[in-house]
């Protein structure tokens, strides 16, 4: 028997709090995994960077990187699960004969600093033993500094009650809308503190903290064993815990439960020839998959396929090859307000630039690294080099990509009145592309006629099919600048073994003119 006014679903949430407050450890016990002063560490990386050069290197860098992360998952009223996890270490990269060797360990000490020198160093030596080519570097300039990210508050200061206080609130909100049957939510926050030292010379300290906020609202019809949802998802963004108070999600959250309420009885779409206006929520997946894979030029040199595959585009396609319509312009940027893949300097100490993927329709350059960029004919690295631990070997990763919006104001209904038949796009679906970044096809969370200009009633099952340069070629109206929105994916996975890389897009809405809708429900 429950006491006096307690129900069950508020028994459960306050047990699983009480659990999970029990059972957390505190971060002062989880990120003392080493010594941790600023001059352990330095005197421990200067070390690593003698004792490589003495052995032979010519050149050496060295990240010693202490990461934390926290996620509170939840559902209807339950806390289901809290973790915190902590880590610290560091990894050295040395280039022996023109050849990379790496060793790492979680021990941030003075005599383990000699031990990964000699390990990084005969690896070297061994891979250029082997090697048809050598490692050239582009210059980078000599930095001795410090970067923080911009946040307010420190989610690791907000006390875990609060945070679960706004998930269950969050949770209670969609749940209150007449047919919703689920919601779960999540938040999840990193904190990375890097400190990278090179045999160059630079030195650099960079703090950078990211805030996931997620959930999924769900509608079931017992009666025909149908259900829908509808997830909001991929708005993570490189703040602070300000983004979970200052942003709308409650209304967010009870729009969320009227969708996926409406979408349970949506019709099924006709497939057929539409055309599109992609909403910020949605476009921004296809731009990661076909524009922010396709540019990357490990790619395109065959020098990377794991987990994405290679690329459509040739290195002599910069500068030449048409990738979209004129209005099309999509920037590469590591310096983006807000976005995942934001830094001050990457993970070779490039500072964070920005630069075109795509202007005026026309492919123009690539991502690049210090070793990467030389390749291409270029003389300075565009900064992306990027390893999701002090564990991991460096590797070329995704900046922020956007698709730039037009000069002047245009809203998404203006882009939608100038449509007969058409679909209007929202949210993450159903998607797949191939291993060149070419063939593609996209769902949506929330898919919406447009008749007569005029957007109407939801239809659902419905994907856009195309080829990359087709589906761009095929734009003809973007947003104006307030219409412009950043989302991003906090798992862009890349590599064997594989890593995860955070990124952001930004794009208005986009209008796409004749595309190949599919009916999903009749293809499977």
């Amino acid at each position: 028997m429950q006491p006096d006014g307690v129900s069950r679903r508020h028994f459960l949430a306050s047990g699983g709090a009480l659990v999970a407050g029990s059972t957390l450890p505190d971060w002062a016990e989880i990120v003392q995994t080493g010594p941790s002063t600023d001059a352990a560490r330095t005197e421990a990386a200067e070390v690593a960077l003698a004792e490589a050069a003495t052995l032979g290197a010519s050149y050496a860098d060295i990240r010693v990187n202490r990461y934390r992360r926290e996620s509170i998952a939840t559902r209807e009223q339950q806390v289901q699960n809290v973790s915190r996890s902590a880590s610290y270490g560091m990894g050295l990269r040395v280039l022996v004969n023109g050849a990379w060797g790496f060793a790492a360990s979680n021990r941030v000490e003075v005599a383990t600093a000699r031990t990964l020198a000699a390990q990084a160093v005969a690896m070297a030596r061994a891979h250029a033993a082997l090697a048809t080519a050598r490692v050239v570097l582009t210059p980078t300039d000599v930095v001795k500094t410090s970067w923080t990210s911009a946040f307010r508050r420190d989610p690791f200061e907000v006390p875990l009650d609060t945070k679960l206080a706004f998930l269950l609130k969050l949770n209670a909100t969609a749940m209150a809308v007449p047919g919703v049957s689920f919601v779960s939510s999540q938040l999840l926050f990193v904190d990375e503190h890097k400190y990278f030292a090179s045999s160059d010379g630079s030195r650099i300290a960079q703090r950078l903290v990211r805030t996931y906020p997620q959930f999924t609202t769900t509608a079931a019809d017992r009666a025909r064993g149908d259900f829908q949802s509808r997830p909001v998802v991929d708005r993570a963004q490189l703040v602070g815990y300000e983004y979970v108070e200052d942003y709308p999600w409650f209304a967010d959250a009870e729009k969320a439960g009227h969708e996926v309420v409406e979408k349970l009885k949506a019709t099924s779409v006709t497939a057929g020839r539409y055309d599109l206006v992609v909403d910020p929520s949605q476009l921004f997946l296809c731009i990661h998959e076909s524009v922010g894979h396709s540019t990357e030029l490990d790619r395109a040199l065959g020098y990377e396929a794991n987990m994405a595959g290679t690329s459509f585009l040739r290195p002599a396609d910069a500068g030449r090859l048409t990738f979209g319509a004129p209005i099309v312009n999509l920037v590469a940027d590591r310096s983006q307000p807000g976005g995942l893949a934001t830094t001050g300097y990457d993970d070779e100490g490039v500072k964070a630039d920005r630069w075109h993927l795509v202007r005026d329709g026309v492919f123009v350059d690539w991502q690049t690294t210090r070793e990467l960029a030389p390749l291409v004919g270029q003389s300075r690295s565009h900064g992306c080099l990027h390893a999701d631990s002090w564990a991991s070997v460096p590797f070329p990763r995704m900046p922020n990509v956007s698709l730039q919006p037009a000069a002047t104001e245009v809203t998404r209904d203006e882009l939608c009145s100038g449509i007969t038949r058409g679909l209007l796009i929202e949210g993450r679906g159903v998607s797949s592309i191939d291993q060149q970044r070419y063939n593609f096809q996209f769902g949506g969370a929330v898919i919406r006629e447009i008749r007569n200009g005029k957007v109407g009633a939801m239809v659902k099952d419905a994907a856009y099919q195309s080829r990359t340069p087709d589906f761009w070629a095929s734009c003809d109206g973007l947003g104006g600048p307030a219409s412009y929105r950043l989302w991003g994916t906090s798992a862009d996975g890349k590599g064997e073994p594989g890593q995860i890389n955070a990124v952001s897009h930004g794009c208005p809405p986009a209008r796409f003119r004749n595309v190949t809708v599919l009916n999903t429900a009749s293809a499977s």
